[in-house]
């Protein structure tokens, strides 16, 4: 993708995101340092979670944009009927998780952020991703063997739980991964 000579940098300390955007072809450097804490009022809409988060760590970024960068940055949200799930505390969170999303359907939404010295535009991809009934064990043994304690509802789809439980998924695959980018390609064409 031609850049138009603007430097793309993606604030994030996600290894996933990192490997997404480089699966674009697109030329980027990294720097997540950001004044944002990741807090958010009890009075957004869940489903708007994910933008007010993305657009917070994009606004918090450590320092100004030079007129030639794009900054790019991205959160992601489980929402499991009311409950959002963030990056499981420690081992017994994770399995309450994964006990919750057992035999369910809940939505990932992911939000990305992009702005330049003048412009800043977000949005936001929503996928439904089915579970089957997974059993204590398939939980024990996918968070002892890939400790998914920097994942949002405590599975990586990516990973083993993905190809063993997740039966269906309505929406894009990447965005349950953590980067929607056949989404963010389209608009970043669209911002440059």
């Amino acid at each position: 993708m031609d850049t138009h000579g603007k430097k793309i940098i993606l604030a994030s300390n996600s290894p996933r995101r990192r490997e997404l955007l480089a699966g674009l072809g697109i030329e980027f450097t990294v720097d997540p340092e950001t004044c944002f804490k990741e807090e958010y009022s009890a009075d957004i809409p869940h489903v708007k979670v994910p933008e007010s988060m993305s657009l917070g760590k994009s606004l918090g970024f450590h320092r100004a944009l030079e007129p030639d960068e794009i900054l790019v940055t991205s959160d992601t949200m489980v929402l499991c009927g009311s409950e959002i799930l963030g990056k499981p505390e420690d081992r017994d969170d994770a399995v309450r998780m994964l006990r919750l999303l057992s035999g369910r359907e809940h939505q990932v939404i992911t939000a990305v952020t992009i702005r330049d010295a003048v412009r800043t535009r977000t949005f936001s991809v929503s996928s439904d991703v089915y579970f089957k009934d997974l059993t204590d064990q398939e939980i024990d043994y996918y968070i002892d063997n890939y400790r998914p304690f920097d994942k949002a509802g405590a599975y990586g789809i990516q990973e083993w739980i993905g190809y063993i439980g997740i039966s269906r998924i309505d929406g894009s695959f990447y965005n349950v991964m953590g980067f929607p980018t056949q989404r963010f390609y389209e608009e970043l064409k669209a911002f440059l």
